[in-house]
């Protein structure tokens, strides 16, 4: 591989890695969070960066910054209909495109991926207006007996240094 190329797997693991960012933003988009938090493994980091991407989560504010237990949390808080700012639940349906995978760990069995991603929500709660999140994920697979699961999302908004509404569900 020379500088700037992309690391090469075989197609049937790139439909799987694609297949499975496909699967994941589906369940989002459905709020069926645990079967979404089926996908993750139990050191996840799930980061939603504030501003520019050249930071440590630990020591700046982010807008969300959730390892396994703050995001199992926060399913818990979706799922009892008491976050008004999710009831009802938004409808929401994301695009996942340009699809890149970045680095290749045989050993481990990790994946790092890229992706654009452009997801409408219909804001039933507030304004009843549809909010478009646009920006750019990476993803952290890793293979947990034989599965791609979630080790890490990283979501980098388009416009992440301004204030933006609440984000109470799932990027």
């Amino acid at each position: 591989m020379t500088a700037g190329e992309a690391p090469r797997v075989d197609e049937s693991t790139r439909r799987e890695i694609e297949a499975f960012l496909f699967h994941e933003a589906r369940l989002a988009d459905e709020s069926r969070y645990e079967e979404w938090e089926g996908l993750v493994t139990d050191d996840v980091q799930y980061w939603v960066r504030a501003g520019a991407a050249d930071y440590d989560p630990n020591l700046r504010l982010s807008y969300i910054n959730d390892n396994r237990s703050r995001l199992a949390t926060r399913i818990r808080q979706l799922k009892t209909g008491l976050r008004h700012s999710q009831t009802p639940p938004s409808v929401m349906r994301r695009l996942v495109s340009n699809i890149e995978i970045l680095t290749v760990d045989e050993a481990s069995g990790e994946y790092r991926v890229g992706a654009n991603v452009v997801l409408y929500e219909l804001a039933h709660q507030a304004t009843g207006d549809i909010r478009i999140w646009v920006g750019r994920t990476t993803y952290q697979l890793r293979r947990v007996q034989g599965k791609l699961r979630l080790a890490a999302k990283t979501v980098e908004l388009v416009n992440a240094s301004r204030p933006i509404p609440n984000l109470t569900f799932i990027l």
